[in-house]
Order: C-alpha cells, then sequence, then structure tokens
C-alpha cells in the first residue's frame, strides 16, 4: 500500500483565532471563527470607526485561507478606550479658562463655571487619534498573527482528518484484496446453478442458448472492472493526500466515485460475500465522505 506523505499541510476548515494590540485609539482586537463551506465565504462585523480597515482584513485573510466561512470580528476595547480619554487636555483648559475670564469681565453676574460644564467644554477630554496609515499597520500585525494561529489550527485538524481518511482506505484496500480472489468462484458456482436451471425450463436440448445464456449473466455479474477502479480511486485518495494542499474538493469527487463502484458491486454480486464486502465498502466511503466535507 502506498503511504501518503504530506507536502503540504492538509487544512480542516474549522478553527478559531483572537489578536489584539494596542493602539493610539484604544486596544484594538480580531476575533476570526471558521466552519466549512464550498467556497471562501467572509463575514466581517466591524465597529463602524474602523470600517476604513476592512479592505485591508479582507486581503489577508483571502491571500491565506481557501475554503471556509471566515467570521472575522474587528472591533476597540471599550474598557481601554476609555482608559485612555480620561485625561485633560492642558491647551483645551488654558483657552476655556481664558474665554471664562473673558465672559466673567463682560458679565460680572454671571454663574462661574461648573466641574460638569468644563468637561463637557469640546477638546478638553484629550482623545488620541491615529492616522489611516498607523491604523492599518497595526491592523495587519494582529490579523496576520491571528491567521497564523488559525492556519496552524486547521492544520492540526487536518493532520487528524487525513489519518482518519487514510485508515478508512487501507481498511477498503483490504476488503477488495479479500474478496477480489472470491469473485470467479462465486461466479462459476452461479453459472453452474443458473445452467441447472436453464437447462430444466428448456428440456436440457439446446446446449447453444445455454452457453449464450451463461456468458450473457457472466457479463453481467463481473465485477473485476469494479475492483479494479475502487483500487485506482483509492490511490487517488492516497495520492491527494499526500500532495496536501487544498484538497477537499478533489477528495470529495473521489468519494463519489468510490460510492459508485461500491452500488456497482453491490447490484453485480453473485454471493453473500461480495454483497458484504460491497456494504461495508459503502459505509467506509460514507465515512470518508463526511471526514473530507471539513477538509479544505
Amino acid at each position: 500500500m502506498m503511504h501518503a506523505t504530506l507536502s503540504k499541510p492538509i487544512q480542516s476548515m474549522t478553527g478559531y483565532a483572537t489578536a489584539s494590540a494596542d493602539s493610539p485609539r484604544g486596544r484594538l482586537s480580531i476575533e476570526l471563527r471558521s466552519v466549512n463551506a464550498r467556497f471562501l465565504d467572509l463575514q466581517f462585523r466591524i465597529a463602524d470607526e474602523l470600517r476604513a480597515v476592512e479592505p485591508t482584513l479582507r486581503e489577508l485573510i483571502g491571500a491565506r485561507l481557501a475554503r471556509g466561512k471566515i467570521d472575522c470580528r474587528f472591533f476597540l476595547n471599550e474598557a481601554s478606550l476609555a482608559a485612555k480619554r480620561e485625561r485633560l487636555n492642558a491647551e483645551a483648559l488654558e483657552r476655556l479658562k481664558s474665554l471664562a475670564a473673558e465672559a466673567q469681565a463682560a458679565f460680572p453676574g454671571a454663574a462661574a463655571l461648573s466641574i460638569a460644564d468644563v468637561l463637557r467644554w469640546p477638546g478638553v477630554i484629550a482623545e488620541q487619534t491615529a492616522d489611516e496609515e498607523t491604523l492599518r499597520a497595526i491592523t495587519a500585525d494582529i490579523c496576520s498573527r491571528a491567521l497564523d494561529d488559525l492556519v496552524a489550527a486547521r492544520s492540526r485538524e487536518g493532520a487528524k482528518l487525513a489519518a482518519s481518511v487514510l485508515e478508512r482506505v487501507a481498511a477498503m484496500r483490504r476488503r477488495v484484496e479479500e474478496v477480489a480472489p472470491l469473485v470467479p468462484q462465486a461466479i462459476a458456482a452461479y453459472q453452474a446453478k443458473i445452467t441447472e436451471r436453464l437447462r430444466e425450463a428448456i428440456g436440457g436440448g439446446d446446449d447453444d442458448r445455454v452457453r449464450s445464456e451463461i456468458a450473457l449473466f457472466s457479463a453481467k455479474v463481473d465485477v473485476d472492472e469494479e475492483l479494479e477502479r475502487l483500487r485506482v480511486h483509492l490511490a487517488e485518495v492516497e495520492r491527494a493526500l499526500g500532495k496536501g494542499g487544498a484538497a477537499g474538493k478533489r477528495l470529495d469527487f473521489v468519494a463519489q466515485e468510490l460510492n459508485r463502484e461500491a452500488n456497482t458491486l453491490a447490484s453485480k454480486s453473485a454471493s453473500q460475500p461480495v454483497s458484504d464486502c460491497a456494504l461495508e465498502l459503502k459505509v467506509l466511503v460514507e465515512q470518508i465522505r463526511e471526514q473530507v466535507q471539513n477538509i479544505e
């Protein structure tokens, strides 16, 4: 049996990762959740004040992942942002103090400004802002770190999926090789049985017709081609896993072909052992299909 050596990691489409970093606007955080999907499906939940970085996130994620539904949440930590805002702008305070003195001189009877009035004055509480380039740079950094973790998680899960698929491929190969020598015996036994019945039905006189009917029957129940195609498809599964990378769609197609051959084997079965083998193969193929549905 050919053993697959992974040249590129097989990845699952399931994973989770987070990353965060401080910025002049507050602490930025990203959360990535990945589940299986037929194509790459990106969903973003981004705070309105950060919406400008969505193209950057989309480009970075698209460059690293080929398939899966990716839920990306990108946000500012409100507690961190509030802490940063709890600082007074000294220049704004001086301007307000000067304006208040002028107003007091013009209106001596007016009430003095309260602390609440001062804090509500525009610009008194300092708000740090970041330029777009700085924000994009920090965004790219934390997104890349989150993607590193996500890809690593998907690769670990992918290795488990690949091992599971290969176990079932090995089991299918064993069953095919066990049943292959039994096929000629099963056909011969069934031929003898049919021959006897045909001779009884036609009175035993027309041997040419009997031979013709038996030949036709033998062609219908001969499963050598199905067994050989099963071997070819099993080798293709091993080859795809050995090559690695985004193999999910290819593996899903081959699994469908394996199922087709197992069904044909069952329909052409001439003995109970062949029928039992076909049933076991169908169960194993279904297990393979369940696994490859999660492979990128």
